[in-house]
């Protein structure tokens, strides 16, 4: 007597597996959404509309005061032509890529670095203190931090003034761009130091060992060593310090965006031009300009970094 075996169709065996797979909560649909609901309104209220709502305010003549404040008139991209015609957003535009080159990429890296590097040897207090010092600029208020920064280059009584025996030096206003460079460095290099100190730390001793036993200097380390390993970090670190700094308001409570818009940076510029300007449809058009332009270096630094993974798996 033949016993005949019926085979269970191709897939089925694993078609209860593909289920619960993707559903490994066992919430089900309905439960799952509501679990996710709360974020997803919290996004929307948060994040979603307000982008709308800038986009909408972007294509509109609306202002503070006057008839554009009642009955707004749909315009459509006048502003942003109005804009990207107009000298003072160029050149706001070209002082804050002074400001975040100068203060950014260049002083809260390689500072930040710098710091991380000269104390990674370090035990005990004397690195702690180093480190608190750094932090405690970093978790200070900018209105504190910045009252602080008034203090020190008052041309009258300021600290700087009074230790280097220059009395009625006004530095905001002879050196203005130099001095907000300076405060954002003072401000934000905590984080780079931080970032770097956790980076060197991951660095294979081994290999450091390795080239200190063929004569490696100090500066061959680093350079064939250290920045191979921490070259991700890097990437990461300029990339946070670019958006923050390029998006930062802090100058503004320094000077205010003066004198004669010497510090106007592009943050500082459309708040001009939307808050005491009372035009808020152009305010709008220049923030999504300025949203693009982040856009844009967040999409460059990506491509980079893609361009490293890809070579990684080439070697």
């Amino acid at each position: 007597m033949t016993t005949s075996t019926t085979m269970p169709p191709a897939g089925s065996a694993t078609a209860p597996r593909r289920r619960r797979a993707d559903d490994v909560a066992g919430l089900g649909t309905l439960r799952a959404g509501l679990f996710v609901a709360p974020g997803l309104i919290l996004i929307g209220v948060f994040l979603l509309f307000p982008a709308l709502w800038t986009i909408w305010l972007g294509m509109t003549d609306y202002r503070l005061t006057g008839l554009q404040a009642a009955s707004p008139e749909f315009v459509g991209l006048d502003n942003y032509i109005d804009a990207l015609t107009d000298g003072d957003f160029w050149n706001s535009l070209w002082l804050t890529l002074i400001f975040v080159i100068g203060s950014g990429i260049i002083g809260q890296t390689l500072i930040g670095f710098g710091l991380a590097w000269s104390i990674r040897d370090l035990r005990g207090w004397a690195k702690g203190l180093i480190e608190g010092l750094v932090l405690a600029a970093w978790v200070i208020p900018a209105s504190v931090a910045s009252f602080l920064w008034l203090a020190l280059l008052d041309r009258r009584s300021g600290t700087v003034n009074e230790l280097f025996g220059i009395q009625g030096t006004a530095w905001l206003i002879d050196h203005p761009m130099e001095a907000i460079i300076l405060f954002n460095i003072w401000v934000g290099t905590a984080f780079s130091m931080q970032l770097f100190s956790s980076a060197l730390s991951a660095v294979p001793p081994t290999q450091i060992e390795s080239a200190k036993m063929v004569g490696a200097s100090q500066w061959q380390q680093l350079r064939d060593v250290i920045v191979p390993n921490i070259k991700g970090h890097i990437l990461t670190n300029t990339l946070l310090i670019t958006l923050w700094t390029f998006n930062t308001f802090t100058p503004y409570l320094v000077t205010a965006g003066g004198p004669n818009g010497k510090t106007e940076i592009l943050s500082v510029y459309i708040y001009k031009t939307a808050i005491p300007g009372g035009q808020l449809g152009m305010g709008a058009a220049i923030s999504l300009i300025m949203l693009l332009i982040n856009l844009v270096i967040a999409l460059g630094y990506v491509r980079v970094a893609q361009g490293r993974r890809q070579g990684r798996r080439k070697r």
